[in-house]
Parts: C-alpha cells; sequence; structure tokens
C-alpha cells in the first residue's frame, strides 16, 4: 500500500522560505514520479511542481525562480523549497506520486495534504 505523508507547513510571512517534505512508502520511491499539488480556498487543485524518477523537475509558471523540488532516494523523501513566498501560495499543498518514472498523465497516489498560509 502506497502511503505519501507531507510535513512542514505552517504560517509564514510574505518574503519567507518554507521547505516542505513527504515521505514515501509502499513501494520502491526511486523508479516513480513525484509531485506537488496545491489547492487554496474556492479553487481548483493546481499543479505545483514534479520530478522524474531520474530527477528532472517540472515546474508551473507561478513556481519558476522561487519553488525546488528534490528528491532523496535514500530517505525515500521529496522536499519542495519554497522561498519569496507570496499570500497567493497560501493553499493545502498536496504531496502525489504517478505511476510511472515521467511526469505524465495524473498521480496515481496522494497525501492528505499539508496548510501553508501566507500572511502580507
Amino acid at each position: 500500500q502506497v502511503q505519501l505523508a507531507e510535513s512542514g507547513g505552517g504560517l509564514v510571512q510574505a518574503g519567507d522560505s518554507l521547505r516542505l517534505s513527504c515521505a514515501a512508502s509502499g513501494r520502491t520511491f526511486s523508479w516513480y514520479a513525484m509531485g506537488w499539488f496545491r489547492q487554496a480556498p474556492g479553487k481548483e487543485r493546481e499543479f505545483v511542481a514534479a520530478i522524474t524518477g531520474a530527477g528532472s523537475p517540472h515546474y508551473a509558471d507561478s513556481a519558476k525562480g522561487r519553488f525546488t523540488i528534490s528528491r532523496d532516494n535514500a530517505k525515500n523523501t521529496v522536499y519542495l523549497q519554497m522561498s519569496s513566498l507570496k499570500p497567493e501560495d497560501t493553499a493545502v499543498y498536496y504531496c502525489a506520486t504517478y505511476n510511472i518514472t515521467l511526469v505524465m498523465g495524473d498521480p496515481a497516489y496522494w497525501g492528505q495534504g499539508t496548510q501553508v498560509t501566507v500572511s502580507s
């Protein structure tokens, strides 16, 4: 059974940095692509960033230049380093994993989410 557990969310001020972590279990972590999505109140869930099994990152335009996704296969963990945070980054952030090594289609498994709140 694949399980994803996010951590690292919280309340920060605009301009601050925050690192989210997602610990995965239940299958061989290193081969599968991993991603981060977010959902703000009243909005649909949207893609933020993803990383292939080989370590190639993909970013939404809103994340480029401010967010960095990385993975530590030895720890079965994927990270999202967020800097220069803005109030519009406020959302529940979800970790997800794909059933393939590339970032294609929709993720197959999701975490429970972690709240990030950015005050102005």
